[in-house]
C-alpha cells in the first residue's frame, strides 16, 4: 500500500520482473486512487500457482506500507503469520493537513500493526531513501527490507539484477544503494 507517486507501481515491476527472471510463476494486480499523486496505490503480487490476483481479508503472507497510515488500511489483509514491513515517515492526506481530519499517532500504528501480525519491520524509509541519494529511492528501500526477510521465492541477486533492467540508466546506482539500506535495515530491525 502507498500513495501515489511513493514508486509502489515500479517496484512491482521489479519484483514482476525478478520473479520472470528467476523462473518464478508470478500474478500481479493494481489499484489505483482517484489522484495520480496523493490517491492510495494498492498492488497485490502472488507468486506460485495462485490462480487469481486478489488476495482475500486475512491471506496475506506479508504486507508493504510505504505510508503508515496505508498500511494501517491495509491490516485487513493479514492475519498472525502476516509480517508487516512499513514505512514510518508520513504523508498525511490532504484533510489532515488543512485540519479536517486527523493523522493517527506513529506509536499507535505501530502498535496496531505490531498486535494483528507475527512481525513488524518499521523504519524510516524516506530518510534511508535520502541517504542513498533520492527521497525517490524510498521504494527500493522497501524492496530491500521485503527480500531480507526470506519471505520470496526471490535471492537480493535476482532482484538487484531486475533493478538495472526496469529502472532508469541514471538512477541505478541510487536504486542499489537504496535497496542495500533497507535489506540492512530490516536485518537490524
Amino acid at each position: 500500500m502507498a500513495v501515489g507517486g511513493q514508486g509502489n507501481l515500479l517496484a512491482s515491476k521489479v519484483l514482476g520482473e525478478a520473479a520472470l527472471s528467476a523462473g518464478v510463476p508470478v500474478r500481479m494486480s493494481e489499484i489505483h486512487g482517484m489522484a495520480q499523486r496523493g490517491g492510495v496505490v494498492e498492488s497485490a503480487i502472488l507468486f506460485g500457482g495462485a490462480g487469481s490476483t486478489i488476495i482475500s481479508d486475512g491471506e496475506a503472507d506479508v504486507l508493504v506500507g510505504f505510508e503508515p497510515s496505508e498500511a494501517l488500511r491495509a491490516l485487513n489483509k493479514c492475519n498472525s503469520n502476516t509480517v508487516a514491513i512499513t514505512n514510518l515517515s508520513p504523508l498525511p492526506p490532504f484533510t489532515a493537513a488543512i485540519g479536517k481530519g486527523t493523522y493517527p499517532e506513529i506509536d499507535t500504528v505501530k502498535d496496531i500493526i505490531g498486535k494483528k501480525t507475527s512481525r513488524l519491520i518499521a523504519f524510516d524509509a524516506t530518510q534511508l531513501a535520502v541517504s542513498a541519494g533520492n527521497v525517490m529511492a524510498v521504494n527500493m528501500v522497501l524492496l530491500g527490507a521485503l527480500i531480507q526477510t526470506g519471505i520470496l521465492p526471490l535471492s537480493a541477486d535476482d532482484v538487484k539484477a531486475a533493478i538495472n533492467e526496469r529502472t532508469k540508466q541514471a538512477f541505478i546506482e541510487i536504486n542499489q544503494k537504496a535497496f542495500d539500506l533497507g535489506f540492512s535495515a530490516a536485518e537490524t530491525g
